[in-house]
């Protein structure tokens, strides 16, 4: 064998280690998009939550006003 050239072994080991390193990075991406999608979402509830305090205050000062 010379030199220059790789083992099946080398190639073989060369080839895992590249699928677990896109298989990583892949998860990580996804890890980040669900995260992201999870906080947005949380956000987003949260203002509606706000939202609805707001006006059942709002009808509730109203609704004294009239008595």
């Amino acid at each position: 064998m010379t030199p220059d050239r790789l083992s099946r072994a080398e190639i073989g080991k060369d080839t895992v280690q590249a699928v677990a390193e896109a298989a990583a990075t892949t998860v990580g991406e996804v890890a980040v998009i669900l995260t992201t999608a999870v906080k947005d979402v949380a956000a987003t509830i949260g203002g509606f939550a706000t939202d609805v305090f707001e006006l059942r205050d709002a009808a509730r000062r109203a609704a004294d006003r009239e008595h």
